[in-house]
């Protein structure tokens, strides 16, 4: 009898949880995370900005890796949102980070981090920026698409490629194929002005080739990872 009431209330408890993933990203998420837009259209704005904005998650990110990684979270940024804020002189007066300042993200546990996804995954104001289909499956060597991706490209001045290799200012790109849609990948490439109006990630003007090779690479990356 107990037994079948104490499955009744877990049965209830993850029908909650699932249900309240709306609830839950207003109350916990919204706070460091804008869910609404639009997106800073001034310095001061992106300045103040704690986290990256969420109104367009569903065209943005992987479902199966937002429920991992809010379950266990991992940094992204390794300058945090705004690198600016905690860049200090380094040795040899190389710019450094100061880590003290960093914050990190609170991990969620499963019923929560199911829920958070769902919704996440909901919002697609971006939706008429994105081509559904527009990636097409294909490879690159790792040495070509990284010739591409730092010589050509000048990429690797702010992202990082493998972890503690590269830039500091923007998100390392070594997980981007786990995290993001390919599609979303190409579209914000093209021009990450239409996301970001304020955003420092330069319009490389990139033709569609470079796009779909540029992606290929951050597969290959996220593949040597594994």
């Amino acid at each position: 009898m107990h037994a079948a009431l104490g499955s009744a209330l877990l049965a209830f408890a993850a029908g909650t949880a699932s249900a309240s993933g709306t609830e839950l990203l207003k109350n916990e998420c919204s706070g460091c995370h804008d869910l609404t837009g639009p997106a800073p259209a001034t310095l001061q704005e992106l300045r103040e900005r704690k986290g990256p904005d969420l109104f367009y998650a569903g065209n943005k990110y992987r479902q199966e890796w937002l429920e991992n990684w809010l379950q266990e979270p991992t940094r992204i940024r390794p300058a945090g949102m705004f690198y600016g804020k905690l860049v200090v002189d380094g040795e040899d007066g190389i710019d450094a980070i100061d880590e003290s300042g960093l914050i990190d993200h609170t991990a969620l546990g499963e019923a929560d981090a199911k829920a958070a996804a769902e919704a996440l995954m909901t919002l697609r104001a971006g939706d008429d920026l994105v081509n559904p289909g527009e990636y097409k499956e294909g490879s690159i060597g790792l040495s070509m698409g990284e010739l591409m991706f730092d010589k050509f490209r000048g990429c690797l001045a702010c992202h990082q490629i493998e972890p503690e290799y590269g830039g500091l200012s923007g998100p390392e790109v070594y997980t981007a194929a786990k995290r993001l849609q390919a599609d979303w990948m190409i579209s914000y490439m093209r021009n990450p002005q239409a996301w970001d109006p304020r955003s420092f990630m330069p319009n490389r003007h990139l033709t569609d080739a470079d796009l779909q090779k540029l992606v290929h690479y951050m597969r290959a990356l996220a593949e040597e990872m594994e």
